[in-house]
């Protein structure tokens, strides 16, 4: 059984919103259990048990929030650990050309450190899923597919 880990931080509810789109993407995939932690109620012990991790995290001034980082800092203590893990990420904001890109890309810099692999997308939504304010069905969609292809990847790499 693969376990994909969905870790956010959420002031508002958007974030929390598009992950349990992303969680519900990924359980359409047979074989993967998932698991959706608040970002307080997550610790590395976490990130080490999962074989996918999926971040997400508002956008505050083009980065991700002080908790998510404040998670991956802390992540400094297994270093080394997560290598050959698949990542991913999702960010809500404010509006458009906030931020949003540049937040995704925060996270997927850190996950790049660890060692982990992350997954592009060609068409649209190179970096992650996106949202401006409240995601609307277009954005929820956008959610599951980055859930259910992080999953479709965790599953090619651990068989």
């Amino acid at each position: 059984m693969a376990k994909i880990l969905v870790v956010y931080d959420s002031k508002t509810g958007n974030t929390e919103r598009m992950a349990f789109a992303v969680a519900e993407g990924a359980r359409q995939v047979e074989g993967v259990e998932v698991v959706v932690k608040k970002v307080d109620k997550t610790g590395v012990e976490d990130l080490l048990a999962a074989d996918g991790i999926i971040m997400g995290s508002p956008t505050y001034y083009g980065q991700m929030s002080a908790k998510l980082k404040a998670l991956i800092d802390e992540s400094v203590k297994i270093h080394g650990k997560l290598e050959g893990k698949v990542g991913a990420a999702f960010t809500s904001s404010g509006g458009t050309a906030t931020g949003a890109e540049t937040t995704l890309l925060s996270i997927l810099n850190a996950m790049l450190i660890h060692g982990m692999i992350v997954q592009g997308r060609a068409n649209d939504k190179h970096y992650g899923a996106a949202a401006v304010e409240k995601p609307g069905k277009e954005e929820l969609e956008y959610c599951r597919e980055l859930g259910r292809r992080t999953a479709i990847l965790v599953k090619k790499l651990k068989s």
